[in-house]
């Protein structure tokens, strides 16, 4: 595999492919929201070629082993994984012909919706307790391919919603449907939701902030999604 960088994002997929993504913040380019959606608002960017590099590599592993659904997670909060997760969705939109999904699996603190600016009617929740069906749930980003499905109301059961029969078989549909489903993923220490998810999902895209992340909080949530691995 290729080696991380100091200033990087790692990327993880499964079966111990590795890949990283150089990254300096996309604060010092553009502040607030618009930088989780960087590739859309300033595509020739180095932050913006270096999501369409990210989305490369994840291609060449794509013909060693299956990669329809990729888990975004990271091992705390605050790591960037949302932005890395709409970023690398907006950029494998991109490409001629692809059908891309990206699924806000936080119910707890979605962020998605925000920000790629959508107004949300129905999202993840109401879909798995049977309030609303897959396609009144998904909504498309203006001015890309890319459709979404968000968050709208929060759970009193977020964990035992995400283990459910019905998130199984939503993986299990949206992989048939589209050409690439990418899911934004709860930090993995502290709560089980990611571990939930990410054992559905075909590969991992694990975000490590540069001279940030302490190395015993990478041990440690890599052990646990790789701990039967």
């Amino acid at each position: 595999g290729v080696a991380p960088t100091k200033n990087a994002w790692s990327v993880c997929a499964r079966p111990c492919a590795r890949a990283s993504l150089s990254w300096r913040s996309a604060a010092e380019t553009v502040g607030g929201l618009n930088k989780r959606r960087i590739t859309m608002l300033q595509p020739e960017s180095y932050v913006a070629e270096q999501f369409r590099t990210l989305r490369g590599r994840i291609d060449a592993l794509s013909t060693q082993q299956t990669l329809r659904s990729i888990a975004v997670t990271s091992a705390v909060a605050g790591e960037g994984k949302t932005t890395a997760a709409v970023n690398l969705a907006l950029v494998s939109a991109m490409s001629v012909g692809r059908r891309v999904l990206l699924v806000d699996c936080d119910l707890r603190r979605p962020s998605v919706h925000r920000s790629l600016g959508l107004r949300v009617d129905a999202g993840l929740g109401e879909l798995l307790e049977g309030e609303a069906s897959l396609d009144e749930a998904i909504t498309q980003v203006q001015g890309s391919q890319l459709e979404v499905l968000p968050v709208r109301s929060l759970p009193l059961n977020p964990s035992e919603l995400l283990a459910s029969s019905p998130m199984k078989e939503l993986i299990d549909e949206v992989v048939q449907r589209y050409d690439r489903v990418i899911l934004d993923v709860p930090a993995i220490l502290g709560i089980p939701d990611a571990k939930t998810i990410t054992d559905l999902c075909d590969g991992i895209v694990f975000v490590v902030r540069a001279d940030s992340t302490a190395e015993e909080e990478v041990i440690s949530a890599l052990e646990v999604v790789d701990r039967r691995r």
